[in-house]
């Protein structure tokens, strides 16, 4: 009795250890895409009053939760039963984030002329509009969660498609896990910079040139990450159709891979943009 339960510990170890190992390799598989999330969601939580950063950040980690507890079991269905079909999947978010990218392009080149109006005469936001905004924004950066972790957690299964379905789980709900904590955490820590600044010159007396650089740089941080997001969108959106079109990525052989993705995600997305402002000029 004793020692079928000390062999059952043995295997139970070796699984872990086996899990442990896969982990590693599904992690460093993903790590680009994963610094890709970093920037587009740091970029999507940004932009809220001080005090309601936090509480957005963390209502879109919960959605992100709850697009990891979506995407996990569907993707290892697929996987089993109908692995025809994630490529379709991956490349239909492709085109929403691509179309995300150029969008925000458009916008700032479409209005980059406009003269902005006089402060005393733009209109004050009730706190219920307030409020509605900054659910319209928690909802797309949810939403844009939900592209970027279906791409993560294809790319995470991939790299250990060929273990046994126990590992493929363990592994992939470990990268899952990294993607969701890992992430949220970086970004709470960047869009709450300013407040460790402050509070750095508060404990030196009003005084402190590091309190002073943090305080100064996230603004500075926020319109980078701003920059990077829209690109990492158009490089994620672009790596999925190079990756998965073969003939694509024949006649892009010859460019570098970054360039030949943001190239790919600019052409997709601004056909996207151009499409969806026809459809809504019909509509109207």
């Amino acid at each position: 009795m004793a020692s079928g339960f000390f062999a059952l510990f043995d295997d139970i170890a070796l699984l872990m250890d086996d899990m442990a190992t896969m982990s590693k390799v599904a992690t460093k598989k993903t790590a680009g895409i994963l610094g890709d999330d970093l920037a587009v969601n740091a970029q999507k939580a940004s932009g809220f009053a001080s005090s309601r950063e936090l509480p957005v950040i963390w209502a879109i980690t919960k959605g992100s939760f709850i697009n990891k507890v979506i995407i996990l079991p569907l993707a290892f269905l697929l996987s089993a039963f109908a692995p025809w079909l994630i490529v379709p999947i991956l490349m239909v978010g492709g085109v929403y984030l691509a179309y995300e990218g150029a969008e925000k392009i458009h916008e700032y080149f479409a209005h980059r002329g406009e003269e902005r109006e006089p402060l005393e005469s733009m209109e004050v936001k009730s706190k219920e509009e307030i409020l509605a905004d900054e659910k319209e924004k928690i909802k797309s950066a949810v939403i844009t969660d939900f592209i970027l972790s279906i791409e993560i957690i294809i790319i995470a299964l991939s790299a250990v498609a060929t273990q046994p379905l126990s590992i493929q789980i363990g592994a992939v709900t470990f990268v899952a896990f990294v993607a969701t904590v890992g992430v949220y955490g970086l970004v709470a820590l960047l869009v709450r910079m300013d407040d460790f600044g402050y509070k750095l010159i508060a404990i030196n007396g009003g005084e402190s040139k590091l309190g002073e650089f943090f305080v100064l740089a996230l603004p500075k941080v926020i319109k980078s990450l701003t920059v990077i997001g829209t690109i990492a969108m158009l490089l994620v959106a672009g790596g999925i159709f190079v990756h998965n079109w073969h003939a694509l990525h024949e006649i892009l052989h010859f460019m570098p891979a970054l360039l030949a993705d943001f190239v790919v995600g600019a052409i997709i997305g601004a056909i996207a943009v151009v499409v969806v402002k026809i459809v809504g000029s019909i509509k109207q």
